[in-house]
């Protein structure tokens, strides 16, 4: 079966111009606020009240997620347009009722299972590629996990904002994290990011700043940012589109299942699972094919169109950029090759030449709109399989990150 990788985060959009000043009040029931952490969502545009409970943030013109977070307080998420920016803001926070259970707090246990959990959930949110090896949770005895084994589900949650050290790409990240969902099939991770740049001298930056053009290149923000001005051609995306169908092949889940309830009360007759059969002569033998043939992928997939154009991908009408193609998508860049680790991600995998990254799109809903800055409006309006699976939390950059040669 192919696995289904989904990386979901709460973004925004935003076009660059000139700086306006955003000022604003925190207030709760009993006055104003002091240290309340004010930032505008994946950007390095942040601050804190004072003790008058004021902020004030000088921004880059257009369209945010103004984040106002403050722990044992429900987070506040503001749709900020400066262009409609007239006057100081004024938000009051309300008390969160039962933010996190006391009760499952006081019951984490740093023991091996936990440890277990932690490198897996390190595996899914941060990435196993090189820039990955760099990203560090600072305070991962903030984090804590329930695994339900039944279906081998796997969700994570944090007492207070993560703190991501990233020395290979030169940031601080704050991260809030809202969810954290790992199955066999997809991994999902929401939350609020904001950036601040580490201090160094010049080695450092240098290093910093080649390691950031590797993160952006190839990514699914430059991608998008190519096939809005129409030069993903020329830097290096091939856009081909793919049908995919049911495996005629695999047994209905239905039947699997069936299979191995049947195997599962039969297992004391010493099952010889590696008997081979060529035609099955028992209710047994059935369900020993079945079982087998459940390690089929559940789709096949279908070519058939390569080297798609822009106008067979996006549209731009009423001032809106939306991908309008039919099935999916499979995106090849040819300006780099894959990684070891991720020809050798699974188990079974065998070493081989590498290749072009290939990332392909599933769209989940139809007409999908994107900004000018080359991010979905609705990021969960699609997932994404291959590569770009890969490349997960530490391959991530600011919003106003612009690529410098």
């Amino acid at each position: 079966m192919k696995n289904r990788f989904l990386f979901l985060f709460i973004l925004s959009s935003f076009t660059l111009w000139c700086q306006p000043t955003i000022k604003g009040t925190i207030y709760d029931k009993n006055g104003v606020l002091e240290n309340v952490a004010v930032y505008l969502n994946n950007t390095m545009f942040g601050t804190t009240t004072d003790v008058k409970g004021e902020f004030e943030l000088q921004v880059k013109e257009g369209q945010y997620e103004l984040i106002v977070s403050y722990l044992g307080y429900k987070k506040i998420v503001y749709s900020l347009n400066t262009s409609n920016y007239t006057k100081p803001l004024t938000f009051v926070l309300e008390e969160e009722e039962n933010i996190l259970d006391e009760i499952v707090i006081k019951k984490i246990v740093y023991d091996e299972e936990w440890k277990y959990n932690l490198q897996a959930f390190k595996d899914g949110f941060l990435g196993r590629t090189s820039l990955s090896k760099d990203c560090e949770i600072i305070n991962e005895e903030v984090i804590f996990f329930d695994f339900n084994r039944k279906d081998n589900k796997l969700e994570a949650f944090a007492k207070k904002p993560l703190k991501i050290k990233h020395k290979a790409l030169g940031y601080i990240i704050t991260f809030e994290l809202e969810s954290f969902v790992r199955t066999n099939d997809y991994i999902t991770y929401l939350g609020y990011t904001r950036y601040e740049e580490m201090k160094g001298g010049n080695r450092k930056q240098k290093r910093w700043k080649k390691n950031r053009l590797i993160a952006y290149k190839g990514s699914q923000v430059h991608f998008y940012k190519s096939l809005i001005n129409d030069t993903f051609t020329k830097e290096g995306y091939i856009i081909n589109q793919f049908k995919r169908v049911e495996n005629p092949e695999r047994p209905t889940e239905q039947k699997i299942q069936k299979a191995r309830e049947l195997l599962r009360l039969n297992r004391n007759f010493n099952l010889d699972f590696s008997k081979k059969i060529v035609t099955p002569l028992t209710a047994l033998d059935s369900a020993l094919v079945t079982v087998r043939r459940a390690r089929l992928p559940k789709f096949k997939d279908y070519l058939y169109k390569s080297k798609l154009k822009k106008d067979e991908v996006i549209s731009f009408k009423n001032n809106t950029n939306t991908l309008t193609f039919d099935n999916n998508l499979s995106v090849v860049y040819t300006n780099e090759k894959e990684e070891e680790g991720y020809i050798l991600r699974n188990v079974f995998s065998k070493k081989r030449e590498a290749t072009y990254q290939t990332s392909s799109i599933i769209p989940l809903e139809k007409n999908i709109v994107l900004d000018k800055s080359g991010i979905l409006i609705k990021p969960l309006s699609v997932f994404y399989e291959g590569y770009w699976s890969y490349e997960k939390f530490a391959h991530a950059l600011p919003l106003d990150y612009e690529p410098t040669h």
